[in-house]
């Protein structure tokens, strides 16, 4: 009997077993990430390894260095994952990894380390799509969430408003035009020169400035679609900090931190409440590495409340990137037959939809 009709075979199995193991990787960018998940929302271990100090020095991340670090780090992570977990290979019953979009090399790391260990195993090899997986951070933060519901995802490398119609079914209602939140962030901390990454950093001096200080533009676009757009607000950052040098005034950093913050604030919240309400959705929730950051919650909490929509979103262990949401996509996928074969690649442009 082929691999191919093995696993075919074996899913239908689980279908119906009482509690499913899964192994789960993550290596799209530069955090490894190793998880065992039970029946897809329990999480029994979820590991993970930062580079961060590590890409500091160059102020952001250095592919070639970030899969060189991968190669190091994911075998010895995977042991601690299962002893965490207080289980062992044999026990698993299928193996979910992110294979997009991301960085090619590093997303090869634990696309191959995935297929070796379903092919060692025989056991199930599912393919998971990193946005999905931070979307799905929610229902392991929320046992009772279901769809349908509104997804904001904001990242360093995405910007989307999703309707989640289902698991695994996804309509596009907006994404980014150019910079995501996240890199906008990144792209201001340097400008600033408060470092590497520059989401928690900006956030943490925020705190400190006056969020109206400086009137930063804010780009909606056009009222009658949900694209977002923050290249132009990042110029008008950066012109400014060089405006205020060039008068040889000193720099109020944390109030330009917090005008600017502000500003991508202002955006997310407003297209995301009136996408709510243009489909009629009464759940929204936040998903991504931005996802933590406290303006933005704070902003959400309070317009969604006025409107009388329920709003959720991941501990911010679950925002960044990790495994346990990988796993949990994947067992999702797995139940519906969504099994890959040895022939799973990585896909550094994976689209959702």
């Amino acid at each position: 009997m082929s691999y191919e009709q093995r696993m075919k075979d074996k899913v239908q199995i689980l279908k119906s077993k009482q509690n499913v193991l899964i192994l789960a990787i993550e290596s799209s960018c530069d955090d490894t990430a190793v998880a065992v998940m039970r029946n897809g929302r329990e999480v029994l271990s979820n590991c993970i390894s930062s580079q961060i100090e590590l890409h500091q020095r160059y102020g952001g991340v250095v592919p070639e260095i970030a899969s060189r670090k991968h190669i190091e780090t994911l075998n010895p992570l995977i042991d601690e994952a299962l002893y965490q977990a207080k289980v062992s290979l044999q026990d698993l019953d299928a193996i979910a990894v992110t294979y997009g979009p991301g960085l090619v090399g590093a997303l090869l790391v634990g696309v191959s380390e995935a297929k070796a260990f379903s092919m060692a195993l025989d056991i199930p090899l599912v393919g998971v799509n990193h946005i999905e997986g931070h979307i799905s951070a929610n229902y392991i933060q929320h046992p009772t969430l279901q769809p349908p519901f509104l997804a904001l995802v904001v990242s360093g490398g995405h910007s989307h408003l999703i309707i989640v119609k289902d698991y695994g079914v996804y309509e596009l209602m907006g994404q980014t035009r150019d910079d995501a939140a996240g890199e906008a962030f990144d792209k201001i901390a340097r400008a600033l020169g408060l470092g590497y990454p520059g989401g928690p950093l900006i956030d943490q001096i925020a705190l400190e400035g006056n969020p109206s200080a400086i009137a930063f533009p804010r780009s909606y676009l056009k009222e009658d679609h949900f694209d977002f757009s923050f290249s132009g607000l990042k110029t008008a950052v950066v012109n400014y900090i060089h405006h205020q040098e060039q008068k040889g005034e000193t720099l109020k950093i944390a109030d330009i931190a917090a005008s600017f913050q502000q500003a991508v604030v202002d955006v997310l919240v407003k297209k995301t409440i009136r996408a709510a309400q243009l489909k009629n959705m009464n759940q929204i929730a936040l998903a991504g590495g931005v996802a933590s950051n406290s303006a933005l919650r704070k902003a959400m909490k309070e317009n969604a409340r006025l409107e009388d929509i329920s709003l959720c979103f991941p501990d911010p262990i679950l925002c960044t990137d990790n495994a346990a949401m990988i796993g949990c996509a994947g067992y999702y996928r797995l139940l519906k037959g969504e099994v890959a074969g040895l022939l799973l690649n990585a896909v550094p442009g994976l689209k959702l939809f």
